[in-house]
């Protein structure tokens, strides 16, 4: 009853329009699937290059009991700490360029506030619960730390990504590792020593490649 009320000529139209929908259906199928070999190749070819440019970590380099330690804060991704494309592309270009006597990512002057601003308000967000208690009048520690964004390369066997690293701010200005090491808690924490030296000596000339942060805990 319901095929005899539809229109005469809807079987002619359905195989009218019948390549085109097939079409697009296979589209689709060949989009999905090229979408998926291109995400494992190019997750395959990170693995093996040991390079993870889509990611952040923030670490913390603490100088306790004659040790260096490095203690992460925080890991995301560079699409959640940056938020945008143009700013995303400007910290995988500097990061890219990064050398093994060059950590320190090479941004742009007009950029490195803007940049450096991004990473310093999601590490900020991590420690507010300090300032509230600050504010509150509630007895708190501060801790002033300067914020930069590096992007090690310490060889084929160990992970590359980019950093933004905290250092209080008062080792920038005074650091007792020039010429001597820490105790290291583990043997390639030195490359850290070395990345930290360049720190205090890009600090001495061009301090806009770092943000202070006070920390309240």
């Amino acid at each position: 009853m319901l095929i005899a009320q539809l229109p005469a000529n809807i079987f002619d139209e359905v195989l009218a329009k019948l390549p085109s929908l097939i079409a697009g259906g296979l589209i689709s199928i060949l989009s999905f699937m090229l979408g998926r070999w291109w995400g494992r190749w190019k997750a395959g070819r990170e693995w093996k290059k040991k390079e993870f440019f889509n990611r952040i970590i923030v670490s913390l380099n603490i100088f306790a009991d004659d040790y260096l330690k490095i203690r992460t804060v925080m890991e995301d991704s560079l699409e959640k700490v940056f938020l945008n494309q143009v700013a995303i592309d400007k910290v995988l270009k500097a990061a890219k360029a990064c050398t093994a006597d060059a950590p320190i990512l090479p941004i742009e002057k007009a950029d490195r506030w803007y940049l450096l601003n991004f990473a310093l308000n999601e590490v900020a967000e991590r420690f507010a619960e300090g300032q509230v208690r600050q504010d509150a009048g509630l007895p708190v520690t501060k801790v002033k730390y300067a914020l930069f964004l590096t992007c090690e390369l310490v060889g084929e066997e160990r992970i590359r990504k980019i950093r933004a690293m905290l250092l209080r701010e008062e080792l920038l200005r005074n650091f007792p590792y020039l010429t001597t090491l820490p105790k290291l808690e583990n043997p390639w924490h030195e490359d850290r020593i070395k990345t930290l030296r360049q720190a205090v000596a890009l600090y001495a000339k061009e301090p806009d490649h770092f943000l202070m942060l006070e920390v309240c805990v």
